[in-house]
């Protein structure tokens, strides 16, 4: 399982102008079975994914496919976590 934090950069003003060609990214990859979660981090800093079923190397290349870190709208990091314990409703996680 992987958290992928999109943190907006200096060109924070173009992201307007790419906004559906991120959000068809987002879009696919609910539709494929990767992404689990998106959302906004708070007081405007960016975005998040929560994304599964895919390797990290899978996983980078996708990010690097996001029009947001193409136009260095955002900068992207990737952290790995290893569910051990998880809610019963999360246990498709455990892998």
């Amino acid at each position: 399982m992987f958290v992928v934090t999109l943190k907006f950069s200096t060109n924070k003003a173009k992201a307007p102008v790419l906004m559906d060609g991120h959000n068809a990214w987002i879009k696919r990859g609910f539709d494929e079975g990767i992404f689990l979660l998106t959302g906004s981090i708070q007081q405007s800093a960016g975005g998040a994914v929560l994304a599964h079923n895919t390797s990290r190397a899978d996983l980078e290349a996708r990010v690097q496919e996001d029009p947001f870190v193409v136009e260095e709208v955002v900068t992207a990091d990737i952290l790995e976590i290893s569910p051990g314990r998880t809610d019963d409703r999360l246990a498709f996680l455990r892998a």
